[in-house]
């Protein structure tokens, strides 16, 4: 076994060292005589002796004096970018303060008008297009009010929009009236914002959007761009988006409690689901939440029995919970209260610890409860209580406003699924008056998670700054306690990203950065296949990597606003994630000054040092660039180069081919040192194209491919070079033409020695056919220079076998022949028992890669399944192997796979179930007069318009429309060499069926060399092994809740303000059902025309208040 090992690797160092010319490897390795004819003997010996090959490393060395070896120094690089990035934020800031002041200002000098016309207001209403398009739009029908602006817009590549930027637009949610006094007095005063808007992108022409979201629900924003409108009824507010919750109040700690006592049911029961849905929406990943549910007795709905972490799993877990509660027994507010004020007295776990709250759904009931805030509540009352009448009834009320008004809360009436979606977030106003009353003190900017903007920016954070009402009722009056709105300034990652170094810190080296909640702001594994248009983009640095117990210290040392640095050995992913490598890595962090954010650069150790090319020679420059022509890639070569940002007026394009086309056209024009151009890119791409060329001239050119049953050689570099031999196998070269996203590139670079890389084959595709001599196996190793005592590695090289060619080659190297062109023939002195190719009908014999992927087999049944994981080829092997350490497993979650869509039932995460009257009630003519079909009508007046108004923004199916995919979790799983180094043998039991088997590593690569007994029967089939991805709910995270990760809230709350007006805590419902208009409806409903949405009038009571 030891021999044939030997051979083996032999064998593969003599073909790399050839083609490669690596000298990392042992001195005392010889090239092999075993294998080759004599004539190819010759061949190779007169090359190692006479006459040496050039090696890579020599060939960089021999032009040394065109480069220059530049230092990464960690600590200086991520306090430079830091710098640069509050740089960039904190112009955002100036330009957000200047706005809020203005805002202030505007609306203090505003008189408000009653009698104020639509007529009135000329604005930008930016879904005005998408309703002229609907003839039987409300705007429409209503004769296209003149109010409305017409523009023209022009495309702009920095918005990825058609924008105009002499004006502002207005957006304004589907379910507000327009023609409110509300809305027209919002619209007059905040139309002076648009100076002070185009003032700040004169200062800063690099501003993004610029947004006021008032408190209204009326969006203004610059510059002005048409909103991009659903198909659907269109549910944006701006009230409910992640930025504006996280300006408009403080931290929350949330307890809901659910009335589901036996008068709850049917519609009623379902309004109050749909409600807690639609809070929770409202609650961001800076507030800690629970909901119960009572009637006799409180019990939490779901496996939470605390306060947990708002975040998108958990809220998924509540409104799936949720569905399931059933109405029965009495109503008992007490036992549902002291749940409550429990969770919240609760200081043993973590939470937001400032804005403390009590959300109460019920339809009513007689009891006040006052016992029960005179022991929790009196008489500091620093938790507020907020009371949800819901459902059409004659209860008296006034027990629930009592609550409300008594513990500094707010009252309110959802008496049909209309007004769901506006009292569930009006509470925001409320826990803003602290905010109000603080005055300059609150004036703090806040940085949000990452998001997805609306207007189809892509992934972006916001600055916010909330907006204060300064009026006074009058002499000597109480100051306003209302909030006015938030104001927010986007800036785009891909902003961000760029003032990061791209590719001095080599391909696996790179810049992240994290928040207060350990989320990633930057990272290159921050890849969300599909974005929920209503969530932040939450993935923490631990899922982003894998876990491990450094990278938690490194992680809580980064959220505590620390420096450090930090060199740990961990596991890293390969890029097409079916590898995994043990890696060295130095973490260096800082903290970015001004903001919640943390900065963080990771390098491994060959990445310390990178080249600069130096070519200042003119006629150097042109005559490396000659070799990217196409005419030279016969002689020399086929060369890809990497789609990099050479120049700013180059052309990209995913076409590999059409990109050097572009690149060469541009390059015609302008010279490498031109100011347009990134010279460091250019320089070095231009230099690595000479090295590799002179690799061709001196090495590959005068080689016979065909000898050593190569089908290609390869090199590729740092600098964005990939040269391919000969120019015909380039048709077949599917890695990526960007070294730096090629996964065996970066493999190479942190692994020594040669790593083999099959071709990858899913279990459920047809097996590889083996046509054309087209399918092979490329085997590739890192290029290591030394110089002057600093060693780096920039470029990797290899070499593509033949697949056929070399299984043929691997049976006789695990033989006992000792000549190629000599049959084995077994007899007395010769024994053919353990010989895979003589006894192949008894042995298996196979190659098998770090990952656990057939690589090799002398099976020629097998060939075909070279790239499988060995697990789908022999499960009973495999799992052997497994059990016996030569292969370790890790599991990991990737929470930003995209999956199809799951059909929808009226049970899930989201609220989807309406109320279906039975045939009864349709005969009943009380029925029609009842609260039951009014808010009926309301669902299916909203479901003409839309099919499901709780499904997900129809924005967000309008940024992506081709892609019908949701955002879910999926289990990966990936195996990685084990403890065990040496040769082994070992049993798989089985009785009868027992199999012998001898496994080795293979020195100096990344393969495991497998001889076993062929199996004698089936019944010891043992359990498969998988390594697909898989579909996943995630870990279990009633579990995970009881550890949850470190995290900081924001430094800053405003909970309390003494001299707070609390008088204003609620009020009734101005829209009574009235059966002139039911009938109407069910007229309009049965005729199938879509009814005009009526005016929302308790929307905007508490504004006017």
């Amino acid at each position: 076994m030891q021999h044939w090992a030997r051979r083996l690797e032999q064998e593969i160092d003599g073909v790399m060292r050839i083609f490669g010319g690596v000298q990392q490897l042992r001195e005392d390795v010889l090239f092999p005589s075993f294998l080759m004819g004599v004539e190819q003997f010759q061949i190779v010996s007169a090359m190692s002796k006479s006459s040496p090959t050039p090696t890579h490393p020599e060939i960089y060395k021999d032009n040394r004096n065109l480069f220059e070896v530049q230092e990464n120094e960690p600590q200086k690089l991520v306090e430079k970018v830091a710098g640069d990035i509050e740089s960039l934020l904190d112009r955002k800031v100036q330009a957000l303060k200047k706005l809020a002041d203005a805002a202030e200002n505007f609306q203090k000098a505003h008189r408000w008008q009653d009698n104020i016309k639509e007529e009135d207001i000329m604005y930008y209403d930016a879904k005005a297009d998408a309703e002229l398009d609907d003839p039987e739009s409300e705007d429409v029908e209503r004769g296209s009010k003149a109010s409305n602006l017409r523009l023209d817009f022009v495309e702009d590549s920095n918005f990825k929009n058609k924008v105009n930027y002499s004006y502002t637009a207005v957006q304004i949610p589907t379910d507000i009236y327009k023609g409110s006094t509300v809305i027209l007095n919002e619209l007059n005063w905040t139309e002076a914002l648009e100076n002070v808007f185009i003032e700040n992108r004169r200062q800063d022409p690099t501003l993004l959007w610029q947004v006021f979201g008032s408190a209204t629900g009326v969006t203004r924003y610059y510059p002005a761009t048409p909103w991009r409108a659903p198909k659907k009824i269109d549910l944006y507010d701006v009230r409910r988006r992640p930025w504006y919750i996280q300006g408009a109040s403080s931290p929350k700690d949330m307890v809901i409690i659910v009335d589901v006592s036996g008068s709850v049911s049917g519609l009623t029961l379902k309004l109050m689901k749909t409600s807690v849905c639609e809070m929770l929406d409202t609650l961001s990943d800076d507030d800690y939440v629970n909901v119960a549910s009572f009637n006799e007795k409180a019990q939490p709905v779901s496996c939470f029995t605390h306060l947990v972490q708002a975040n998108v799993r958990n809220k998924k877990v509540f409104k799936e919970a949720v569905q399931g509660m059933v109405a029965k027994g009495t109503t008992g507010y007490k036992a549902g209260f002291e749940y409550a004020f429990d969770q919240l007295q609760n200081s043993n776990i973590t939470r937001a610890n400032c804005n403390k709250m009590i959300m109460m759904f019920t339809d009513g009931g007689e009891d006040r409860v006052q016992d029960v805030f005179e022991k929790y509540n009196w008489p500091n009352r620093t938790v507020r209580v907020f009371t949800f009448s819901v459902g059409q009834h004659n209860y008296d009320v006034t027990p629930l406003q009592w609550m409300a008004c008594a513990n500094k809360g707010y009252y309110f009436e959802i008496p049909s699924i209309g007004a769901i979606r506006i009292n569930t977030q009006e509470y925001l106003d409320v826990l803003g008056r602290p905010m109000v009353l603080a005055g300059k003190e609150a004036k703090q900017v806040q940085w949000t998670n990452v998001y997805e903007d609306a207007l189809g920016l892509g992934l972006v954070v916001t600055g916010t700054l909330p907006v204060f009402n300064l009026t006074q009722d009058g002499p000597g009056e109480k100051k306003n306690q209302l909030i006015l709105g938030v104001m927010g300034i986007d800036v785009a990652l891909n902003d961000i990203k760029r003032l990061t170094p791209n590719y001095t810190l080599g391909a696996n080296g790179y810049v992240f950065a994290i928040d207060l909640n350990g989320y990633v702001l930057l990272h290159p594994n921050l890849k969300p296949q599909t974005t929920n248009f209503r969530e932040p983009v939450t993935l923490d640095f631990l899922d982003a990597e894998l876990e491990d117990e450094n990278k938690e210290e490194i992680r809580r040392s980064m959220i505590d606003g620390n420096k450090g640095h930090k060199q740990i050995r961990t596991l890293v992913k390969s890029l097409d994630e079916r590898y995994i490598d043990e890696v060295m890595r130095n973490y260096t962090w800082v903290p970015i000054r001004s903001t919640n954010y943390s900065l963080g650069l990771v390098l491994p150790p060959y990445s310390t040092f990178y080249l600069q090319a130096n070519l200042s020679d003119q006629i150097l420059q042109v005559k490396y660039f000659e070799f990217l022509l196409p005419s030279s890639f016969e002689s020399e070569g086929h060369v890809f180069i990497a789609p990099r940002e050479y120049c700013k007026d180059l052309n990209a394009s995913d076409n590999n081919t059409e990109f050097l086309k572009n690149f060469i056209e541009l390059m015609e024009k302008v010279t490498p040192d031109s100011k347009q151009c990134n010279n460091f890119l250019l320089h070095n791409l231009i230099l690595d194209t000479g090295i590799t060329q002179q690799l061709v001239e001196r090495v590959w050119r005068d080689q016979d491919l065909n000898t050593y049953s190569l089908l290609a050689v390869f090199a590729a570099t740092d600098g964005g070079i990939t040269r391919i031999f000969p120019n015909k196998a380039a048709e077949d070269w599917t890695e990526n033409p960007e070294p730096f996203n090629a996964s065996f590139y970066r493999r190479s670079l942190d692994n020594h020695g040669y790593v083999f890389k099959p071709p990858h084959q899913d279990a459920l595709l047809r097996p590889l056919e083996l046509e054309n001599d087209t399918v092979g196996i490329l085997v590739s190793t890192a290029v290591e220079l030394s110089l002057g005592g600093r060693t780096l590695r920039p470029a990797v090289v290899g070499v593509k076998l033949d697949l056929e060619a070399w299984a043929e080659k691997f049976k006789v190297l695990a033989s006992n022949r000792t000549h190629q062109d000599q049959p084995q023939k077994c007899g007395p002195s010769s024994h053919c028992e353990m010989d895979c190719e003589v006894n192949n009908e008894d042995l298996l014999c196979i190659l098998i890669d770090d990952g656990g992927f057939l690589v090799l087999s002398n099976q020629n049944h097998q060939w075909d399944q070279v790239g499988r994981f060995f697990s789908e080829v022999d499960a009973n092997l495999m799992m052997a192997l497994y059990n016996n350490s030569f292969y370790t497993r890790k599991e990991s979650y990737d929470y930003q796979a995209a999956c199809a869509p799951q059909p929808q039932g009226n049970l899930g995460a989201a609220p989807r179930g309406v109320f279906v009257p039975t045939v009864a009630d349709f005969l009943n003519l009380a029925w029609w007069t009842s609260a039951a079909a009014w808010s009926l009508f309301q669902q299916l007046l909203y479901g003409l318009i839309s099919h499901s108004w709780f499904q997900a923004d129809p924005a967000e199916a309008e940024s992506n429309p081709e892609a019908r995919e949701s955002s879910c979790v999926m289990k990966q799983t990936q195996y990685y060499f084990g403890s065990v180094n040496a040769s082994y043998n070992a049993i798989i039991d089985c009785g009868n069926c027992s199999r012998l088997f001898h496994a080795q590593r293979l020195t100096n690569t990344n393969l495991l060399f497998v001889v076993a007994e062929k199996p004698l029967c089936s019944q010891c089939e043992a359990g498969r092994l998988l390594q697909k991805e898989t579909h996943s709910d995630g870990p279990e995270q009633c579990e995970l809740v009881q550890r949850p990760r470190y995290r900081r809230g924001p430094h800053i709350c405003f909970d309390y303000n003494a001299t707070e007006d609390t008088s204003d805590c609620g009020r009734g419902a101005s829209f009574p059902p009235s059966l002139g208009v039911l009938v109407s409806l069910q007229l309009l409903l049965l005729l199938g025309l879509p009814p005009r949405p009526q005016p929302q009038v308790y929307a905007y009571a508490s504004r006017r208040l």
